[in-house]
């Protein structure tokens, strides 16, 4: 089998096939890691946040189309797929964890490199056995048409980490639309946060956490984790009462709520 990487726009079903739209998209992860790696402590923030909206809807994508069908055609679909959905939780666990670690210490550094091996074996994984696997049980039409719809789930799905959500359906599905509307408001305030906000700075931050806050408490609700197999499945708050961990995720549901009112109001 030849390696994805190794492969013509043409070899891999022109630039539809889904194999293609993955090449691309791993091109583009690879110069933003290149950047990390040559970024200053403060400036790794923006390239961290241009990281995460390439990488979390990419996998959220490939959970949602791709594997379930490679669970279909390969015999071994199932242990293949489960491989590299234990490496994106671990992305998933990074990515919080980088959240609550101080600028600069070595705990941080040690959680960004980490993150970046990992991102890398999982790039080798999928071109260099998974895709190459996909291409030879699927024709280069169907290749396009899971393009099509891998590339549609990508345009709407969380561009944050959220370790409690399953890697699978149907608790990924059922998550995304009310963690995209939160992760793409905190898309948007980080970003004008970043470019300086002036005054504004402390209240774009607790709004920016109150999403946070709602986003990770939408997580917890049982319906997030349906289909998770065992190996990548996170305990959500050991010892958090139900009733505190429910009433948290109903507040982010009317946030989300709230959030799209507000959007078709201003179109």
């Amino acid at each position: 089998m030849r390696s994805v990487a190794d492969q013509s726009v043409a070899e891999l079903g022109g630039r539809m096939s889904v194999l293609s739209r993955q090449k691309s998209d791993h091109i583009e992860l690879d110069r933003l890691l290149q950047r990390l790696g040559e970024s200053t402590h403060e400036e790794q923030l923006p390239v961290l946040l241009d990281l995460y909206r390439l990488v979390f809807p990419h996998a959220f994508a490939e959970e949602s189309v791709l594997w379930p069908v490679m669970r279909r055609v390969l015999p071994d679909g199932g242990e293949l797929t489960l491989q590299v959905e234990q490496e994106h939780q671990e992305v998933n666990e990074l990515v919080t964890r980088l959240e609550d670690l101080e600028l600069g210490s070595v705990e941080r550094q040690a959680a960004i490199d980490r993150l970046v091996d990992v991102l890398r074996e999982d790039v080798r994984d999928e071109e260099d056995e998974l895709f190459p696997r996909l291409q030879e049980r699927v024709p280069a039409g169907r290749l396009r048409l899971l393009g099509l719809a891998w590339e549609v789930t990508r345009r709407i799905a969380p561009t944050r980490a959220h370790p409690i959500v399953a890697r699978r359906p149907p608790g990924n599905v059922i998550a995304a639309l009310p963690l995209s509307v939160l992760d793409r408001s905190r898309d948007r305030l980080d970003a004008l946060r970043l470019r300086g906000a002036g005054r504004g700075e402390s209240a774009l931050l607790a709004t920016t956490t109150a999403l946070t806050r709602a986003a990770h408490s939408i997580e917890h609700l049982p319906a997030m984790r349906r289909g998770e197999d065992s190996s990548t499945r996170v305990d959500p708050r050991p010892g958090r009462p139900r009733a505190a961990a429910s009433a948290s995720a109903i507040a982010g549901v009317l946030l989300v709520v709230a959030l799209v009112r507000r959007a078709r109001q201003r179109s």
